[in-house]
């Protein structure tokens, strides 16, 4: 093995070869995994609070009976681009980004297995979440919510283009996630450090692959069904329609075989961002680390068994029904499992109360509340009496809010002195979490009685003296008092940017392998490759192990590839530079398919430029086929 070279000038070559381009041109050439993973993450929550606007928009307009504040179309707009911004452009990608910023540093590799792929996914979601919004202040936007039933989403019910631009940029947004997953899967297998078998993954690496294998299952279905419908609008066939032999259960099939594993697709990482905040503010390791694995698998497994829990009212034979009805409240089972195994991890220890953990404890009771809603609407009978009522509504945003934004804010605070180099202020982080806390529940738990009372989901107004006057006001000041906090991570974030306290390498004496490193991390993340020999690698690291180089060349964008069981070095891979090929194919895309919508023209004009793209992607770099001959020879 060749001695570790720890001098300036080899440090210096090291931060050269891993650093992104500057100046403006450099902006759009990024493949390091720390850039894209940030620019995901920001993207996304910029995409939060613009549908959170539209949130407070519906909920002022529903604030009293007979309100004219917004018009009938305007607030089934409203309500449609407010859904699929939250399920589709913030809740999976903001997860994505934390896993792509987050895993490698854990994995003690400097990079994703294919780099260019990564950038290419993030620009295909940026350029399908601006179009969303073009569309929207066009006043264009689709208006027949994020689901798109049909008929009302067909030629006939639907003229404009909004549903066109819908079923394309959903397309994007699959597309885009099916990359993140692909790539997290092969740098989780074939990228861990040396000694990080896979029974010493940390959990949120375990989060982050359940997650990657339910992207590649769960999405191509709605792929599908947003093409199909697509060629219904476009080119005149039948899939959807009952008078040509079509059937409209077979769009909710595909659509719902879809949409209930994102939820799991969205809750799984929360889970290892739980894990990961309990087990540094308990200052102790996980109790039940195999239960907890299980759990992970055993969620993204039983996920896929429950999207007719969705249609039970659609006529569907009782016999088929009642199986999803069980496999609806099996589901609790593995969630049960690890929130037990929580709470024995933080009974009886000094547990720091720190903000991170006051979202999780909020996110203890918010779930807990989402998951009984959600045993009961798993029944028929129940369901049959609330299916498309505000209790559902409320149900499912005690289970996504809950059991994802909590964890989610936690996570926030807990790594944003890696991603940035200064901590977050602890008051204004414990002001943000109470007014969430109170202002959720306020907002929302009003909704499952005002669900029982017989109020119907997306309806824009309501009669006076139906006796919902109340509870709706009282969860549109719920609503403000939530939206007061989130400003107030907002003004954190902003302040603790420029002033905020210098975190060290380790601010909460955290145990996994990103707190190993200098924060923020240099651009090739860990200077020496770590050797692992325990799930804990930080607390229990032996006395005089040094990290070691495994020979990886300073000269080139070179990583470690290891066995997928035990992790032992197999090789190394040498990685693409940056390019700017990524995002023009990117550009394309979008030309060819969002022009297509205008005249058929643009398809052939995206198509001759995707071409020309790809060879400029693909063409080969000298460098980089020098150094990878170098060390085939």
């Amino acid at each position: 093995m060749p001695p570790v070279d720890d001098s300036p000038a080899e440090t210096a070559r090291l931060d050269r070869t891993w650093a992104s381009p500057s100046g403006f041109p450099g902006w759009f050439m990024p493949v390091n995994q720390r850039v894209i993973g940030k620019r995901f993450i920001v993207t996304a929550f910029v995409f939060f609070a613009l549908a959170g606007v539209q949130a407070l928009l519906m909920r002022t307009q529903l604030a009293q009976a007979e309100n004219t504040l917004l018009t009938p179309e305007l607030y089934n707009q409203l309500m449609t681009v407010h859904g699929t911004v939250m399920m589709f452009f913030f809740a999976v990608p903001v997860m994505e980004g934390f896993a792509i910023y987050i895993v490698p540093l854990m994995l003690g590799t400097r990079d994703m297995a294919f780099p260019r792929l990564n950038a290419f996914g993030y620009y295909l979601y940026l350029i399908a979440g601006i179009t969303i919004y073009v569309f929207t202040f066009l006043s264009l936007a689709p208006d027949t919510g994020w689901f798109s039933y049909v008929p009302l989403a067909n030629k006939v019910f639907s003229p404009s283009m909004g549903v066109d631009m819908w079923a394309t940029v959903i397309t994007f947004f699959e597309i885009s996630a099916l990359v993140a997953a692909v790539e997290m899967i092969v740098t989780i297998f074939k990228q861990r450090a040396p000694g990080m078998s896979l029974n010493r993954m940390p959990l949120f690496v375990w989060a982050a692959l359940v997650m990657s294998f339910m992207i590649v299952f769960a999405m191509p279905p709605v792929m599908v069904a947003s093409f199909m419908l697509a060629l219904d609008r476009m080119a005149g066939t039948a899939f959807f329609d009952p008078a040509a032999g079509g059937d409209p259960l077979l769009w909710q099939h595909l659509f719902w075989f879809f949409g209930h594993p994102e939820v799991y697709i969205i809750f799984v990482p929360a889970l290892g961002m739980v894990s990961s905040i309990v087990v540094a503010f308990s200052r102790r390791p996980v109790f039940g680390y195999t239960a907890m694995v299980v759990s992970l698998v055993a969620t993204g497994m039983i996920a896929f068994g429950l999207w007719v829990h969705h249609m039970f009212t659609a006529g569907l034979p009782h016999l088929g029904m009642s199986f999803f009805s069980a496999a609806s409240m099996l589901i609790a089972i593995p969630s049960g499992v690890q929130i037990f195994c929580w709470i024995v991890t933080l009974w009886g220890a000094r547990v720091r109360l720190a903000t991170p953990m006051l979202f999780v404890l909020g996110f203890f009771f918010i779930f807990v509340l989402g998951g009984l809603t959600g045993v009961m609407v798993a029944s028929v009978p129940f369901d049959t009496q609330v299916h498309d009522s505000y209790f559902v509504v409320a149900h499912l945003h005690y289970v996504l809010i809950g059991g994802a934004v909590f964890p989610l804010f936690g996570g926030l605070y807990f790594w944003f002195p890696k991603l940035t180099g200064r901590m977050l202020g602890e008051r204004l982080g414990r002001w943000s979490a109470g007014l969430m806390f109170a202002g959720f529940n306020a907002t929302f738990f009003p909704m499952h009685q005002l669900g029982l009372e017989g109020m119907p989901r997306r309806v824009y107004t309501y009669l006076h003296g139906s006796g919902w006057e109340q509870l709706n006001l009282l969860a549109t000041l719920g609503a403000a008092v939530l939206a007061l906090g989130v400003l107030l991570t907002l003004a954190n974030v902003l302040w603790s940017l420029r002033r905020g306290e210098r975190a060290g390498d380790n601010p909460w004496g955290a145990d996994t392998l990103e707190w190993a490193t200098r924060s923020p991390p240099a651009n090739y993340n860990h200077r020496h490759l770590p050797v692992v020999t325990s799930r804990w690698p930080l607390w229990e690291r032996e006395p005089g192990r040094r990290p070691v180089v495994v020979g990886i060349r300073s000269n080139c964008r070179e990583v470690l590839r290891t066995t997928v069981v035990d992790a032992q070095p197999q090789g190394t891979v040498v990685l693409p530079a940056p390019s700017i090929w990524p995002f023009l194919l990117a550009l394309a895309v979008a030309t060819g398919f969002i022009g297509f919508m205008f005249h058929p023209a643009w398809l052939a004009v995206g198509f001759i430029a995707s071409f020309a793209a790809i060879v400029g992607w693909l063409w080969p770099d000298p460098d980089h086929w020098r150094h990878a001959q170098e060390r085939a020879g």
